[in-house]
């Protein structure tokens, strides 16, 4: 016999959609006193890592801030462009670009 199955109650999170992919534009500053980000006018970010610019630490600080900040896995946060530039462009699998934007402007300073 079947067990009768609940709905499933909305837990106000959004949630994640396994094929969706956010591209980011981001600059990074190395060498800052503290990880976070900041919103510039023009409606880019700049991430502050506390990571050098040496053997690509800040590469990885990089990647694990937007990991853990989105709440993905580090496996699916990829730099495409600018391994060698502050200005960068990160693909970030499984967020959406809205959702993505919506949740690094509420963190940005």
């Amino acid at each position: 016999m079947k067990a009768a199955m609940k709905p499933r109650q909305a837990t106000g999170q959004k949630h994640k959609q396994a094929d969706a992919t956010a591209m980011l534009s981001v600059r990074i500053q190395p060498r800052a006193s503290r990880n976070g980000i900041v919103l510039r006018e023009g409606g880019g970010l700049k991430i502050r890592l506390t990571a050098p610019p040496v053997d690509g630490a800040a590469n990885e600080a990089l990647i694990r801030f937007l990991a853990d900040t989105l709440s993905v896995p580090r496996s699916q946060v990829e730099i495409v462009t600018g391994h060698t530039s502050r200005d960068k462009i990160v693909r970030v699998a499984g967020i959406g670009q809205e959702e993505a934007e919506e949740v690094l402007n509420q963190a940005g300073e």
